[in-house]
């Protein structure tokens, strides 16, 4: 029996909502790819490199997919992660992390989070799930998510995007 990891919400910043990433520095606009970790990946995403979470133990739950975002053509550094499960009705959010560098005031990218989420409504929308996506949230972040994804206040700490702010977002980041 796998241990159950010690979560108790998440608890990412969405710094700004930007068209792909941004160079906090330039103002330049970067585009982006979200494609499943691979083990090769998880090698340098340790603790020791400044990750928070452990990308290595989340990989083995088999519910469970990693994506990572990269830049196009830069598929060696990535940018942040997101953890998603597929549920019957919609997509869960287990975790979301900037890369190191791309936190705090020296962040060298804005526009990860953003990123991540809109992926989990576009793999909601494929699925057939309206674009919705839950998570759980820190308390002190339930009024940040609601002001910067549209997120609903479902009660306790739990989050959900609806269809409409699903939208919102992939016009945002997947425009066609």
């Amino acid at each position: 029996m796998q241990k159950k990891p010690n979560h108790i919400g998440l608890a990412f910043e969405v710094d700004k909502l930007t068209n792909s990433i941004e160079n906090v520095i330039t103002g330049d606009s970067f585009t982006t790819d979200i494609t499943l970790i691979s083990s090769v990946d998880l090698k340098n995403i340790t603790k020791k490199s400044n990750w928070v979470f452990d990308w290595k133990a989340e990989y083995k739950y088999p519910e469970r997919d990693i994506y990572k975002l990269t830049i196009v053509n830069n598929h060696s550094i990535i940018q942040g992660l997101v953890s998603l499960e597929i549920k019957p009705d919609h997509v869960y959010m287990h975790l979301v992390e900037n890369a190191p560098f791309n936190k705090g005031k020296a962040k060298i990218y804005a526009g990860v989070p953003g990123n991540l989420v809109a992926f989990a409504c576009k793999l909601s929308f494929q699925r057939g799930h309206e674009g919705n996506v839950s998570f759980i949230s820190k308390t002190q972040l339930i009024q940040h998510y609601i002001d910067s994804l549209g997120a609903i206040h479902f009660g306790g700490r739990v989050m959900i995007i609806d269809t409409n702010s699903a939208l919102k977002l992939l016009n945002k980041y997947f425009p066609k």
